[in-house]
């Protein structure tokens, strides 16, 4: 699959079954770059589509499932480290991380992955499973579970199988939720300060049990993404902020 940006939050997408509308205040909100104050100075978050996000911080340049046109990166810097949450095209394209990544590019990938990636690409990374850690350049990489689990749709990411992420840089944790529905992993986090939720229909969850796991684990900022669904499945960020309340600070990203 193929991602470019389109106005998608101020004019709606078309999905396979329906066209969903969003609201002009969401919009409107969501082309900032947001800044978070981490150890050592700043964390900028700048989406780029639908579950792909690149994150600059103190220790480098972070991209997160690249995939689509590498002119998208273009103006974002050459990435330091290269996270894949697991092997799905919304989430992995080799032609793409070979546009991007650069001579001294690493990566962390589940198991899954590293069997699909050519040999070059292998001899840079790293396969963490699901509970397994590494470190990079300071930052400490958990692999957290994700995975499915109403009845009928574990197949899209049967457990054991995918990765989400925590990322430890001295104290500063995100949580990077990769393809997951409501489990008892994520509701189970503890000291989460930015964490990058996914839902979606059937692939993932609902607004509401997104908004329900975040409200639990209480992550200090959260940014809804990975949203757009299948006939219908697309889930609404403005609901998941109305859900969420006072409870925890909603970012809105221009993911589409």
């Amino acid at each position: 699959m193929t991602h470019t940006r389109r106005n998608f939050l101020m004019s709606g997408a078309a999905i396979a079954g329906g066209v969903v509308m969003l609201p002009y205040a969401v919009g409107a909100a969501a082309h900032a770059t947001h800044e978070f104050a981490v150890p050592g100075g700043t964390m900028s978050v700048h989406p780029v589509a639908h579950a792909s996000v690149v994150l600059k911080t103190p220790k480098g340049v972070i991209y997160v499932d690249p995939v689509g046109e590498p002119s998208s990166y273009a103006d974002l810097g050459t990435p330091d480290f290269i996270l894949i949450t697991h092997h799905h095209g919304d989430h992995l394209n080799t032609d793409t991380l070979a546009a991007v990544a650069g001579e001294n590019t690493v990566m962390m990938v589940n198991p899954e992955v590293m069997g699909k990636l050519p040999a070059d690409m292998q001899a840079k990374s790293t396969a963490l499973a699901n509970g397994e850690s590494g470190d990079w350049n300071g930052i400490r990489v958990e692999a957290i579970p994700a995975y499915n689990t109403t009845a009928g749709r574990e197949k899209f990411h049967p457990k054991g199988r995918d990765n989400g992420y925590v990322l430890n840089m001295d104290g500063f944790r995100v949580y990077l939720s990769g393809d997951t529905e409501d489990i008892p992993e994520m509701r189970a986090l503890k000291d989460i300060d930015l964490a990058f939720v996914c839902m979606n229909l059937p692939f993932t969850m609902d607004v509401e049990a997104a908004a329900s796991a975040v409200a639990e684990f209480k992550p200090t900022y959260v940014y809804p993404y990975h949203y757009r669904g299948k006939d219908g499945g697309t889930q609404d960020p403005a609901k998941f902020a109305e859900l969420i309340g006072d409870a925890v600070k909603v970012k809105l990203g221009d993911w589409y």
